[in-house]
This record gives C-alpha cells, sequence and structure tokens, in this order.
C-alpha cells in the first residue's frame, strides 16, 4: 500500500505529464487538465497490468465441474444459505450488547480517530493550494502549484507510513499497543493543531494575492514535515494495533 501511494502521488506532483501525453491538451483542456487526465491513463495501465496478473495467477475450479451438481441441490442450497445469513446478522448485531466497557472504548475512539482523517483525506492538497500557496481554483497557477506540492508532501507521508508500518510490530512489543495507538491519537492531534498555526502565519504574512508570488520557504517546510509526520500516525490508525 505504501507503495502504491508512493508511486501514485509522485505522479501527481509531476507537472509534465502533458509533455509526455501531448494528446491530452486539447483546447477544453488546458495543461493541469492534461497533467490529471495522463494521470487517469497510468492508472488505467496499472489496473489493467494488476488485474490480468490476479486473473491468470488465480487457480479458479473448471465451470464443467461446477455443472454437475443437480438443480434442486443447488437451490436447497441456496435456501439454506439465506437462511444462515439471516441467523449471522441477528447474531451479530446482538453481540453488541454483550460488549465490555472497554470493546466500546475502542470503538468510540477509533470513530473520533477516523472523524478526524477523513478531513485531511479530503482536502489535503486542497488545504496547500490555498491556505499555503494562497491560490484560488478558478484563476492563476499557485492553486495548481500549491496541489502539486499537497501531492509531493503526500507521498513523504507514505515513505514515512511504509517505515512505520514495518517497524509497527516491534515498536508494540516494546512498549504495548494500547500506548502507541493512544500516544499516536495524541500526535496526530499536535499535528492537525500545527496546520492551523501555519495556516494562520501563512494568511498573516501577506503574501497572498501577490500574483504569482511562492509561500516563504519557513512556511512551506513547515508544511512538508506536518503532512509527512502525519505518515507515522496513519500507519498507526490503519493497523489499529490496540485490536
Amino acid at each position: 500500500m505504501a507503495v502504491g501511494n508512493i508511486l501514485g502521488f509522485a505522479t501527481g506532483s509531476f507537472s509534465g505529464w502533458y509533455k509526455i501525453f501531448p494528446f491530452t491538451v486539447t483546447a477544453a483542456c488546458n495543461v493541469d487538465c492534461a497533467n490529471l487526465k495522463s494521470a487517469f491513463y497510468l492508472d488505467i495501465i496499472c489496473i489493467v497490468i494488476t488485474a490480468y496478473i490476479s486473473i491468470s495467477s488465480a487457480k479458479e475450479p473448471s465451470i464443467g465441474l461446477l455443472s454437475q451438481r443437480s438443480i434442486p441441490a443447488a437451490e436447497e442450497a441456496v435456501e439454506v444459505s439465506s437462511h444462515a445469513e439471516e441467523a449471522f446478522l441477528w447474531e451479530l448485531f446482538g453481540t453488541f450488547r454483550y460488549f465490555p466497557s472497554s470493546v466500546w472504548t475502542i470503538l468510540l475512539v477509533t470513530a473520533l480517530n477516523w472523524i478526524g482523517w477523513f478531513p485531511f483525506l479530503l482536502f489535503d492538497t486542497d488545504w496547500m493550494g490555498r491556505e499555503i500557496f494562497g491560490g484560488d481554483p478558478d484563476s492563476g497557477p499557485s492553486y495548481s502549484a500549491g496541489v502539486r506540492m499537497g501531492a509531493f508532501a503526500l507521498m513523504l507521508n507514505s515513505v514515512l507510513l511504509g517505515i512505520t508500518s514495518v517497524l509497527m510490530e516491534k515498536i508494540c512489543r516494546k512498549w504495548g499497543a494500547g500506548f502507541i495507538w493512544g500516544l499516536s491519537n495524541i500526535f496526530m492531534a499536535l499535528c492537525f493543531l500545527a496546520m492551523l498555526i501555519i495556516a494562520y502565519v501563512a494568511y498573516h504574512i501577506g503574501y497572498y494575492g501577490d500574483g504569482d508570488a511562492q509561500p516563504p520557504v519557513g512556511i512551506l517546510v513547515a508544511a512538508l514535515i506536518v503532512f509527512a509526520l502525519l505518515g507515522i500516525p496513519l500507519a498507526v490508525s490503519l493497523r489499529n494495533p490496540s485490536h
């Protein structure tokens, strides 16, 4: 997953795809649109290749062997399966009342954790384009440059995510899974707080709306560091070691 994220975000941070695929630039599709379109083409190629490898590698029983089963036996199996599915769902929801308080605590913290993650995952590059580069999606190149820089920051995020995932088991054995999970949630909250502070400082420096002005190096480096560091708690959240 981390390797795929790194390659995907690296694709998004590159601004020269339209030169490699010049046919993507049309009267209705400018350079930014062409770069996005090229990334989609690369995505389709990768999906086709990986799907072919998966399908060709899987061993499935022949249809001729399956057709030897009688129709009444198949109908009986479907009926039994439907009853089993109803019983399974009823038992699944019925087990909720037997959960101890510790399990409910884990479920609550997990829900709150992902409530915090989803806005970041949805608007991370938009935040970089608007709050750090001071760009407008409808005018000027600043926003597009910020989005590409956000993709580069997410690539760094994925690098730390992969490293943390590899070291997760060893760290949890040493410090305890619950402690690592709780510490990662606190660290995630501090990183989000740092994003608010960085955006506040960037807004009051006064380079917004100044043509193609780039953000100060300190602001940009701070934003990149925060994005990269968020890969650590994200790796913990994806594996959720407390379970």
